[in-house]
């Protein structure tokens, strides 16, 4: 694999990175999202807010029955949504997104998401908190408000070494999203960020976290992970096992096998996230991921949803 362009000079420091990536974050914000409380807005909430007729994709678990038995016709409760809000990241930094073949890494991909929602959380006065998996253990950083604790999350997520194996037993996204509903007393929202690329049984603990938050799914991956180019005799390393595998990608047929092979697994994992009733957002190494974040944000105020 050819090595990846930088985002960020190494020789950067920690705090030049973080005020580069808030700088430019708030800079793409300004005007595209409002993020202040003018009125009451319909979201996750425990404050009833009346209700409406039913439309197809509406979540059966919100219909009113008694009410629906009164009008004769299917009814859906609204709450209002709450003015301080939790809004969490849940932060894959397992030894797969320490990878990038195009404009940056994966786990910049990673810290660049956490800081565009930790920012929007900031502006508007919730509190943001984050869980960081795939690695040893999981650090939980509890949910507080204010622009000096986002930004030391964003301190955690950014000083998390490179990983050279498999996360630790309990340190997976699996545990990581049964961990956040322990930590998260309050409906609220979350925003996962991963490649999705772990073994376990994350989509089900994904299903379990939305039937009580409103939960984003942000899917990062590479080029270079779904496509294989003829560079000849390749030798790859798989990060987390250190199994070493040689492939011949002059190989048209094995090539072609290999963009099969992918392109299935990219349609099982959003066909599970969706399947779990949470929203979706791919993002790549090789696209302007801020722009597809807010996009996405942009998209949901648009269409009623609270960001």
């Amino acid at each position: 694999m050819t090595r990846r362009q930088e985002s960020v000079p190494q020789h950067v420091g920690r705090a030049e990175v973080l005020r580069r990536l808030e700088l430019a974050v708030r800079r793409r914000l300004d005007g595209k999202v409002t993020g202040e409380h003018h009125s009451r807005a319909i979201g996750p909430g425990s404050e009833r807010a009346g209700a409406r007729d039913y439309q197809p994709g509406d979540d059966a678990r919100r219909i009113d029955w008694n009410l629906t038995a009164r009008s004769r016709q299917t009814q859906v409760r609204q709450t209002e949504a709450d003015r301080e809000l939790e809004t969490w990241v849940v932060a894959d930094r397992s030894a797969s997104l320490d990878f990038g073949t195009a404009l940056r890494e994966k786990r910049d991909v990673v810290l660049g998401t956490a800081a565009a929602i930790g920012i929007l959380t900031a502006r508007a006065g919730n509190r943001f908190g984050a869980v960081v998996c795939g690695t040893p253990r999981l650090t939980i950083r509890p949910a507080r408000g204010g622009r000096r604790h986002m930004l030391g999350v964003l301190v955690t997520l950014h000083d998390t070494p490179r990983q050279s194996e498999a996360p630790a037993a309990g340190a997976d996204l699996t545990a990581a999203l049964r961990a956040l509903r322990q930590a998260q007393p309050r409906r609220g929202q979350v925003v996962v960020v991963s490649d999705f690329l772990d073994h376990g049984d994350w989509a089900r603990a994904l299903r379990e976290l939305a039937l009580h938050n409103q939960v984003i799914a942000v899917h990062v991956t590479d080029p270079r992970e779904l496509d294989l180019p003829d560079v000849g005799m390749l030798r790859t390393v798989d990060p987390e096992s250190g199994r070493l595998v040689t492939v011949q990608t002059g190989s048209a047929r094995l090539r072609a096998r290999y963009a099969a092979a992918a392109q299935e697994r990219q349609d099982r994992i959003r066909l599970a996230i969706t399947g779990a009733n949470v929203e979706y957002l791919a993002t790549s190494t090789d696209r302007d991921w801020l722009t597809d974040v807010v996009r996405f944000v942009t998209g949901r105020q648009t269409r009623g949803v609270s960001a």
